[in-house]
Formats: C-alpha cells, sequence, structure tokens
C-alpha cells in the first residue's frame, strides 16, 4: 500500500497535534468536574460555589507568561462558557495568552456489568451533537479518560476492550468534526503492585487501545496519548526509582506506540508535584533524542494543586499563588528539554 496523501482536515488536525506538542511546553489539565473542583476545594475551606470556581479558574487563565510553558489548556463545560471578571470570556483569556483551548467530553466511569472492580467510561450518547457545538465555540481537540485498575485478576481482556473501543469510537468523533482527540487510557497507581506489574498492564492496556483506534480507522498523527507513568504502586513496600520509572515507561510504549503518534502527554495521576517534574525530566534526559514521539506533561493537580494552598480563596493572595503556578509550570517545560533542576 503506498503513501497516503492526507487531505485538508486530516492536515488541519495534524497541525493542531504539532502546536500542541511545541518545544518547551505542555497541556494544562483544568478539566476537573464541578464535583472534583468542590472537593478540592473542600478541604482548603474554600466554598464550594460558582463563583469561586470561576475566580480559581480566572486566577490560573490571567497568570502573566503561562503561555511560556503551557501549549494548551483542557476545559469543562461550565469552564468553557465562562467569563472573566471583566466580562471576557475565558476562551479570549486563552487566545490572548497563545493557549489552545480543548475540552473533556467524556461522561465519568461507571461500574462494569459483571465485571466487579472494574470501571467503563461513559459519554459516546450524542457526543457528536457535543463535539459539534464544542468546535463551533472554538475547541480544537478534545479529551476522554478511561482508567484502568489493576487488582486481584483484573484488569480483564473484557475491560480492557470495552474501554478502548469507547477511546476510539470518541476519537473518530472528534477526528469527523476537526478536533484532535487527547486518548487518555490511564492504569491507576492505587494499590500495592510491584513496578513490573504496572508495566505488564500498561503495555497489554495500550496494545488494545491501537488496535481499536485501527479498527476505527483514527488518523494517528491527529492525536495525542495521555498515559500513566510506569509506577511501583502507591501501597508497594518497593518504590522504583526515578531512572527505573523512566526506563521502564520508555520501554512499554516504545513497545506499543506507533512512530506516527505526533506526542505522549504524561498524566500524573497523584504524583507529588516535584517527582511528576523529575520523572519527567528523566524520561527526557535518557530518551529525548531516540524516542520518536515527543514526551511531555498534561497535569492538572501537580501543577495546580501547590498555587491552591497559597491561594485558599483569598483574593489577596492571587498574585502569591499565581507565582507559584508559573513555577510549577517552568518546571514543567524545562523538564520536556530535558533541562529541570529541582531546588536542593
Amino acid at each position: 500500500m503506498g503513501a497516503v496523501e492526507l487531505t485538508s482536515a486530516a492536515r488541519d488536525l495534524t497541525t493542531t497535534a504539532r502546536m500542541m506538542m511545541q518545544a518547551g511546553k505542555g497541556i494544562l489539565a483544568m478539566d476537573e468536574s464541578n464535583p472534583t473542583a468542590n472537593r478540592r476545594f473542600a478541604k482548603l475551606g474554600i466554598p464550594q460555589t460558582v463563583d469561586a470556581r470561576r475566580a480559581w479558574r480566572e486566577l490560573i487563565l490571567t497568570t502573566p507568561g503561562l503561555g511560556e510553558y503551557i501549549s494548551s489548556a483542557i476545559l469543562y463545560d461550565e469552564t468553557i462558557r465562562q467569563t472573566a471578571s471583566d466580562g471576557r470570556p475565558f476562551l479570549v483569556l486563552l487566545a490572548k495568552a497563545g493557549i489552545i483551548p480543548g475540552i473533556k467530553v467524556d461522561a465519568g466511569t461507571k461500574d462494569l456489568a459483571a465485571h466487579p472492580g472494574e470501571k467503563v467510561t461513559e459519554g459516546l450518547d450524542r457526543l457528536r451533537e457535543r463535539l459539534t457545538e464544542y468546535r463551533q465555540m472554538g475547541a480544537r481537540f478534545a479529551k476522554w479518560r478511561a482508567v484502568i485498575a489493576i487488582g486481584e485478576g483484573i484488569p480483564s481482556p473484557g475491560c480492557l476492550l470495552a474501554n478502548a473501543h469507547a477511546l476510539a469510537r470518541y476519537a473518530g468523533l472528534c477526528q469527523e468534526v476537526g478536533l484532535v482527540p487527547i486518548v487518555e487510557p490511564e492504569v491507576l497507581m492505587d494499590g500495592g503492585h510491584t513496578l513490573e506489574r504496572c508495566a505488564e498492564v500498561t503495555e497489554a492496556t495500550l496494545h488494545v487501545v491501537f488496535d481499536q483506534l485501527h479498527a476505527q480507522r483514527i488518523l494517528l498523527e491527529g492525536i495525542i496519548l495521555k498515559p500513566n507513568m510506569v509506577l511501583s504502586g502507591a501501597d508497594c513496600p518497593v518504590q522504583a526509582g526515578v531512572e527505573e520509572v523512566a526506563d521502564t515507561t520508555v520501554k512499554v510504549l516504545l513497545r506499543t506506540v506507533p512512530a506516527a503518534v505526533p506526542g505522549i502527554a504524561f498524566l500524573s495521576g497523584g504524583q507529588s508535584a516535584e517527582m511528576a517534574s523529575v520523572r519527567l525530566n528523566a524520561m527526557n534526559v535518557r530518551w529525548r533524542d531516540k524516542a520518536p514521539w515527543a514526551l511531555t506533561f498534561s497535569f492538572s493537580r501537580a501543577i495546580q494543586q501547590p498555587a491552591m494552598d497559597v491561594w485558599k480563596g483569598d483574593a489577596r493572595q492571587a498574585s502569591a499563588a499565581q507565582a507559584v503556578l508559573k513555577q510549577r509550570a517552568r518546571a514543567n517545560g524545562m523538564a520536556r528539554g530535558g533541562v529541570y533542576q529541582p531546588p536542593s
């Protein structure tokens, strides 16, 4: 089969994906659902209100210089429709910062029937119509998260297939309307499993995901993969070192992710802000010149939480919180290039 000439729509997708993978930058995940945002606020005594959520998001989007390290931002449905206190739509703030807007479109996870302990992500119903609306609003990409747990006898083949098929169906609908799909199969770090077990499950998951993407005729040059890093389980008594995590993660990806994919943007998945940066940096130090795809970040808590801890809902702390936010974004932008030096 000869080389395939890309259509103009396909070229637009590949151009957007490459812009999202700009050198020295990554993707800011600020797509927390309202219940998730409220839980984080509650822990810090911040009011769980629309106004508080809007104020926090405005703080993020008006951080001076954020676009130096952030190429794109994933929004939530409430967020993409919100305006700043001066009346400017959040999408205008993103454009001013040079940040590409995207949108979370899955409807969350539910128990997978006949599979105890396993989840499947829902949201395919009427997804075509929702994607069309978001595209018309100005979104350039979308995100869908699948959750894979490690435990006794799980994940099962049925769980992997159900989630991979949904990811591929979602990706096809995104590309149909001109949105780059972020494909996020997250193998959770919860549990006592070893690094080796996480590598085994992550490899199996990615094989099934890319089989399904191929079956649904997805343009691989027009997607971004958002996987977990390969880590020891949070409760494992033996925690793998930074370089072992970096090498194991990239070796799993080399076995599973086609070179046509332009970029891999890791989720933080409950890692501390500092460890997420250090591990990403190690991957780029050791593999950046050998890997066929960009290795960058798509962090949420690992960028936001240190700043939220400073802000705590107090407008007087906004500037201090923005400084912390930019510091974390800069650290991850440097890790993207393998030049991050953690504070001593």
